[in-house]
């Protein structure tokens, strides 16, 4: 109304309407204080959303500390409607699991030791498995061990043949990561040629791990790395095609340093893999499972 009748007071118009003149200014800076604040939450949606892709109920939990250290409390409601507002809420991601594992092979094929296993710290159960990035000049391959317990991936590496090698590397890797004190601890993978031929085995067997393997094909037998997999490609959108080897294992550095530090994940009670990691006991699980004949290395 002041616009478009500039020549009459802001005094009679506050009281056309009921209101004081402090009434309108604290109404306009409110306004104005909310704007500023939709725009700081945007722009740090923007920046995760750089790297990762997470869902809306992750990246909410993972700005609460940053928000409220500038005063800036949201909740749910507010972030989601302002996530859609901007097209910044993803669409939701069906599962999907293709089936790479060539267990067609001479080698012995160790049992399933997870059935029973109760988890109750990190170093106990390593789970393995290798997923395929592209490059421009063909596939390279990205072999992963996570802690079960923490979900965080403790060893990786990225190789350009499909060979035991790079499976290898990861776990040279993990071993040097784990803890003097480590007992009992158990290695789980499928029954790829890579986990069961004779140098695999026999890096596990010198440092006292023992061997589990799937006893079947179905991706549930080794759900959780199965769900790294499906977060480092989907959320870090590492299935995309990269320009090089090089490019390839840059993403997958950032994406893991990102993953383990950063990213607060659902199955840790929102910890992060690195904070989970230096937790025993019960974590809390903040999510429904939706297959009932999941085995027990639940997502």
């Amino acid at each position: 109304m002041k616009t478009n009748h500039p020549e009459i007071g802001l005094e009679p118009i506050c009281r056309l309407f009921g209101k004081t003149r402090q009434a309108f200014y604290e109404q306009n800076w409110h306004k104005a204080n909310q704007q500023l604040e939709e725009a700081f939450i945007v722009n740090m949606v923007k920046q995760h959303r750089e790297l990762w892709e997470g869902g809306a109920v992750k990246l909410h939990k993972l700005l609460q500390p940053i928000l409220l250290q500038h005063h800036i409390p949201v909740g749910r409601p507010r972030f989601f409607k302002l996530l859609y507002t901007h097209q910044l809420m993803l669409p939701k991601r069906k599962s999907r699991y293709v089936h790479t594992t060539d267990s067609n092979h001479a080698f012995y094929k160790w049992p399933n030791l997870t059935g029973e296993l109760n988890i109750s710290g990190p170093g106990q159960l390593w789970v393995s498995d290798i997923t395929y990035l592209r490059t421009e000049q063909g596939f390279n391959y990205l072999s992963l061990i996570t802690d079960a317990y923490s979900r965080k991936i403790v060893g990786h590496h990225l190789s350009q043949r499909l060979q035991a090698k790079g499976p290898i590397i990861a776990l040279k890797k993990a071993i040097n990561s784990l803890s003097p004190t480590a007992q009992n601890m158990i290695h789980h993978s499928d029954r790829g040629v890579q986990y069961a031929c004779s140098d695999y085995v026999e890096l596990l067997q010198k440092h006292k791990i023992g061997i589990s393997m799937t006893e079947s094909g179905s991706p549930y037998d080794n759900a959780i790395a199965e769900r790294v997999n499906g977060i480092l490609k989907h959320e870090f959108r590492l299935k995309r095609t990269f320009n090089s080897y090089n490019d390839a294992v840059n993403a997958v550095c950032k994406a893991i340093d990102y993953y383990n530090r950063i990213r607060p994940h659902m199955s840790c009670n929102y910890l992060t893999p690195n904070e989970a990691h230096t937790r025993t006991g019960p974590l809390d699980k903040k999510w429904k499972p939706k297959n009932k004949t999941m085995s027990k290395l639940e997502l």
